[in-house]
């Protein structure tokens, strides 16, 4: 019997903490891929302690490297075995700066890590799936997909450019039998990072718990083909909202 297998390409020790952990509850080997052990430590733990006897492994790439990533997720599918389904979750940082300000270095950092490295997974991961004609890849995203933005504008056109190539696959290979859905979260997560940051300013009530969004992508995963979901907003009951 093959074994089922979750791929995460960013699994730190927030979202990709609770995708592990999710996961792995449900019977699923993990392969986390981050740019260093040390990254997916905790995700890796958590994968471990919800299903002890699961063949979890951890690969490191740099989601802002294609030609390494690509390769990498190759070698990992090879030798761990075709996922069936795959997570991209790499995090990008905020850039507060004027549009014209925008260097070309930063623009290049900003599409190889949101669109290119994206890029880079599917070529890696799709055609293994086409094989097996079925296969789930979900793309974590944001509100930021939706709309530009003065003061913070590569993450805008990172996201834009990663629904477009989200839609893109998904109009390409969904009849072919992969799941291919572009996730908005419309939330800010609640996550070590952010309390830190926010320090007393953070409210949990206006949060969403990485926990329970794992449980919105394993929901995702598990739709039948006939009411597929190729686009999924995420956001708490508080949140005061607009697209």
């Amino acid at each position: 019997m093959r074994k089922k297998v979750c791929l995460i390409v960013g699994a730190g020790q927030g979202l990709g903490r609770a995708l592990a952990q999710k996961f792995a509850t449900e019977g699923y080997h993990l392969n986390l891929v981050s740019r260093t052990l040390s990254g997916s430590q905790i995700a890796l733990k958590a994968a471990h302690s919800a299903f002890p006897g699961g063949d979890h492994r951890h690969v490191t790439a740099d989601a802002t490297k294609p030609e390494e990533l690509e390769k990498t997720l190759a070698e990992a599918v090879a030798s761990h075995g075709t996922p069936e389904i795959f997570i991209h979750n790499p995090r990008g940082g905020y850039q507060l700066r004027d549009p014209l300000q925008i260097s070309y270095a930063e623009m290049n950092d900003t599409l190889n890590l949101e669109v290119v490295g994206a890029l880079a997974s599917a070529k890696a991961i799709i055609p293994e799936m086409l094989d097996n004609k079925k296969g789930t890849i979900i793309f974590s995203s944001a509100t930021a997909a939706f709309r530009g933005s003065a003061t913070n504008p590569l993450y805008s056109i990172g996201k834009f450019g990663l629904r477009g190539l989200s839609q893109s696959l998904a109009k390409a290979y969904s009849a072919k039998g992969l799941h291919i859905a572009h996730v908005r979260l419309d939330c800010t997560l609640d996550v070590p990072d952010i309390r830190d940051w926010m320090g007393d300013t953070f409210k949990i009530k206006e949060t969403s718990n990485v926990d329970d969004v794992a449980q919105s992508y394993w929901w995702l995963h598990q739709q039948p083909r006939s009411a597929w979901s190729n686009e999924l907003e995420l956001r708490p009951y508080s949140e005061n909202w607009t697209f």
